[in-house]
């Protein structure tokens, strides 16, 4: 019903590029005042009482939510999810997010999430459509007074690379669990797991099935489903049985993978599904065909003793890697203060990755902008409720107090936030990453 005028106000957001912030509305933390023509809407379960939540879809093709406390601080949680999804996108993908991050709205903020225009990796585009969100929520609202970015997984790339784009739409920007390595580093270790998958299991494809380059992920059109792959996994590793079900053959392929790859076997399926339909994406929606991945000179460990020399090597075409880190390597480029975090023992994104960012950060001369701060912990999607809001109130205490937090600090303020919104804080504030080549396996580049 209110399709028309939304359509509208989206078309007029959507060619924006950088727009200046906007001054503060009076009374901005006070009661949200009501916005002509806003898609009021039912919040999703988990927000507090007299929050106002508004749903939609951008001119662009992208859904969205946003929420907003009552009171309101007057500050802008603006949201670049995880994954990414594949194919189109979905409107409840955007409401599971405002879920998972309700502890934002319970702290006093603002959210604002969208689904992204299309689903895959592409980085820039889903930054457009998080800043063309900033701009929707202004009009429907009314400017914020703060406006922090905040990216989570792979989000965190796109909320690194909309702060380079953008250099003016946000106040300070938070990356959590990010991978933060660029396109043309980061997805090493996926190339990594499937030439030694196959070496060890021959199944992906199998030996009757159409050879094609591993870099491919699957050829277009490829049947495969993601419970045929993992009934594959687990004919050559066992995987899905407990492990004293397992042969010795199966032990010890699974147990070459997991070292090799240095990942909780809990993750293996995730990460070659990862490697196969996430591949297939870059390759034939991003580069034209052509493969931004190689491994020429990396070693491999086995067993078996011959692994090095069975393995496929690929070398990558330079105008397709250039590309494919044009739109997804950050390049340091952020005028405002940086904050993340990042579990220690990330199964998903690599905690190595952040030693990368920083040394992005450094080339472009702003490594002074950036605060790393690590928890002890073994997740991805989420960690724990009070770590986020005490780096979103260290965040803004330097942006507008000019206190560059220490991990220290942060650990200290989350403390204080326990009795509020529960135990949970896990931060080591002395812990430093090794390099990513500590994990990954070098490589020629």
């Amino acid at each position: 019903m209110f399709k028309s005028t939304l359509l509208a106000l989206s078309a007029a957001c959507a060619g924006l590029a950088a727009p200046l912030h906007a001054a503060t509305p009076a009374g901005a933390t006070q009661a949200v005042a009501a916005a002509p023509g806003a898609p009021d809407a039912a919040c999703p379960e988990g927000l507090p009482a007299l929050t106002r939540c508004l749903t939609g879809q951008d001119a662009a093709g992208a859904y969205w939510w946003i929420a907003v406390p009552k009171p309101w601080s007057g500050v802008l949680i603006l949201h670049s999810h995880g994954g990414p999804e594949l194919g189109p996108p979905k409107a409840e993908r955007s409401a599971e997010d405002l879920k998972r991050w309700s502890i934002m709205v319970k702290a006093g903020h603002a959210w604002a999430g969208s689904t992204f225009r299309q689903g895959g990796v592409a980085v820039r585009s889903a930054a457009e459509d998080t800043e063309r969100l900033r701009s929707i929520f202004t009009h429907l609202v009314g400017a914020p007074k703060r406006t922090v970015l905040h990216g989570q997984s792979w989000g965190a790339s796109v909320a690194a690379k909309g702060a380079e784009m953008f250099p003016k739409s946000y106040d300070g920007v938070l990356l959590t669990s990010g991978v933060l390595a660029g396109g043309s580093k980061a997805y090493d270790f996926r190339l990594d797991l499937r030439v030694v998958y196959q070496a060890l299991c021959n199944n992906h494809p199998k030996p009757d099935e159409p050879a094609y380059p591993l870099w491919q992920g699957l050829p277009p059109g490829s049947p495969l489903t993601r419970a045929e792959l993992a009934r594959r996994i687990d004919d050559c590793t066992g995987i899905a049985s407990k492990p004293e079900a397992r042969s010795p053959e199966q032990q010890q392929r699974l147990a070459t993978l997991v070292q090799q790859a240095k990942l909780p076997e809990r993750t293996l399926v995730a990460h070659l599904n990862w490697g196969t339909w996430h591949f297939q994406d870059i390759v034939s929606k991003r580069t034209g065909g052509a493969n931004p991945f190689g491994n020429i000179g990396a070693r491999y460990s086995g067993p078996p003793a011959d692994l090095n020399e069975r393995v496929l090597r690929y070398k990558p075409d330079a105008a397709a890697l250039a590309a494919f880190a044009e739109d997804t390597d950050p390049n340091g480029r952020i005028a405002v203060p940086v904050l993340t975090t990042h579990a220690i023992n990330d199964p998903t994104a690599f905690v190595e990755m952040d030693h990368t960012f920083r040394e992005t950060m450094e080339k472009a001369g702003n490594g002074a902008k950036l605060v790393q701060t690590f928890t002890d912990e073994a997740e991805h999607s989420y960690l724990s409720d009070p770590e986020y809001p005490a780096l979103v109130d260290a965040l803004l205490a330097w942006v507008e107090k000019g206190e560059k937090p220490t991990p220290a600090a942060v650990a200290q303020r989350c403390k204080g936030l326990e009795a509020k919104f529960g135990k949970g804080c896990r931060f080591v504030p002395d812990y430093q990453p090794p390099s990513l080549d500590s994990r990954v396996t070098p490589r020629e580049r």
